[in-house]
């Protein structure tokens, strides 16, 4: 136990301008502060194991960024396609800001490397987890904003996420399933799908979520992920599919 810590603990105590300098270089800018930059990357389960009693985890900055990519998301469509009707511009935001593009994003750069987290979340597959990826991501993006205002957060924004906004692969693959069934439901007057939480376990660190949608009375698809975020697109993506079979 005690040399678990002491690995743990040496991430930050031994090397930690070395790991902060790598992720200035890989977000293009240099912090003022840089304690806004250790907190982006700092998962929960690492305040399990470590020994800094004051260190915070990253989701109150992950809240923040998560404000912030969706403001910049939307500028950038309303000045990149003017023309668009409200609805086709609101399916393109949700698919730039979803956590599954966010994780596809966080994969390719590889940002699960500089992520402090306990070994038992690490050797659990950690570095390689969607919804810690997704949060890291956000967190950057607060951190940014937080210390440099708007430019580098955006700049950011722009280099690895709104690159993607011309990629009709990338696109079609990050569909937003609730989109396409809330619209589904509303053309035939049927009111908002209902997605209601039908069972949560694990630990704090690596929780899973089922999630059931109705329109109506009636279930349409039952999904599973490790927030209610992906669950819920899980299961709609379900009704999707089952409103498809039933219509062909």
């Amino acid at each position: 136990m005690i040399a678990s810590l002491r690995r743990v603990f040496n991430r930050f105590t031994q090397k930690p301008d070395s790991l902060l300098d790598d992720c200035e270089r890989l977000v293009n800018y240099r912090f003022t502060s840089r304690s806004l930059l250790r907190q982006a990357l700092v998962h929960r389960s690492y305040l399990t194991v470590s020994a800094q009693p004051t260190l915070e985890s990253n989701e109150v900055l992950e809240f923040l960024g998560d404000a912030v990519l969706e403001l910049v998301v939307v500028e950038y469509l309303y000045r990149r396609y003017p023309d668009k009707r409200e609805g086709d511009l609101s399916k393109l935001k949700a698919l730039l800001v979803s956590g599954s593009l966010l994780n596809q994003v966080g994969a390719e750069i590889n940002l699960g490397r500089f992520v402090l987290m306990s070994e038992n979340e690490e050797r659990n597959g950690g570095r390689a987890r969607c919804s810690i990826l997704e949060d890291t991501m956000e967190a950057l993006i607060g951190a940014l904003y937080l210390d440099g205002g708007i430019k580098p957060a955006k700049r950011f924004i722009e280099q690895y996420i709104l690159t993607k906004s011309e990629d009709p692969v990338t696109l079609k693959q990050e569909e937003n399933h609730k989109s396409i069934l809330l619209e589904y439901a509303q053309a035939r007057g049927l009111g908002a799908p209902l997605y209601r939480t039908v069972s949560e376990d694990g630990p704090d660190h690596c929780k899973h979520f089922e999630v059931e949608v109705y329109i109506g009375d009636q279930m349409l698809g039952r999904g599973g992920g490790n927030n209610k975020k992906t669950a819920q697109q899980h299961a709609a993506s379900i009704a999707v599919a089952l409103i498809c079979n039933q219509s062909a």
